[in-house]
């Protein structure tokens, strides 16, 4: 098995459902990405494909090199045993078992005691480039349920998830004012990302406040 098989194995762990969302989080072209999985002119994974893969998704560098040890290295978390502190999901809001983040216990990689969020719902890894500078792929954030759509924080970044009559939105955006008190403006912080999105609170099936994110060395 060639590395870049094993790359595909990778993608497949990770639960990336898209070579293009794959390629987001590497910050690397998807054209490129395509190359590499099929090997295109002999080409191996980069040296920076390898490392962002090591850093941000704890993948084992030398299975990935030469097929020894196991893909994913587990990093020893704050506090296992006791299950204290709040729990860190390894998935991207688009996997179809995040619902209103009600997971089970199994899905559940560890617990991260980090008292400055201890009053959050979840821990979520960051994918994609929408929120890009204020978010980046990769980081992980903390994010607290919302009840109340009414009393929200203008300008601050949520996790949205809507109901199907809206396409089943599930997104990190910067939350705005619209002059209808029933609706929301929903906004990236990366230009590059142009035009708004207007939602009503009605199809809003859960909201999740971003109270901060965290550097993996602290999980």
């Amino acid at each position: 098995m060639t590395e870049n098989q094993r790359l595909k194995i990778i993608m497949d762990m990770l639960h990336f459902k898209t070579q293009n969302d794959f390629a987001k989080a590497l910050n690397i072209q998807a054209g490129s990405l395509s190359d590499v999985l099929r090997g295109k002119d002999n080409m191996g994974v980069s040296n920076a494909i390898k490392d962002r893969l090591e850093y941000v998704f704890h993948v084992n560098r030398a299975w990935l090199t030469d097929g020894n040890g196991e893909p994913l290295l587990k990093k020893d978390p704050i506090v296992v045993e006791t299950k204290e502190g709040v729990p860190f999901y390894d998935l991207s809001l688009t996997d179809s078992r995040i619902e209103d983040i009600m997971i089970t216990e199994e899905e559940v990689e560890y617990f991260v005691n980090y008292k400055p969020f201890n009053d959050c719902t979840a821990y979520l890894p960051v994918f994609g480039d929408s929120m890009y500078p204020r978010y980046a792929s990769g980081e992980i954030i903390a994010v607290k349920s919302i009840k109340n759509f009414d009393v929200l924080q203008w300008g601050e970044a949520y996790v949205v998830m809507s109901d199907a009559a809206t396409n089943g939105i599930r997104s990190i955006k910067n939350v705005h004012e619209h002059a209808d008190p029933n609706k929301l403006i929903l906004r990236s912080s990366n230009p590059n990302f142009r035009g708004d999105t207007v939602i009503e609170k009605k199809n809003i099936s859960s909201l999740f406040i971003i109270k901060g994110k965290i550097t993996r060395n602290l999980i």
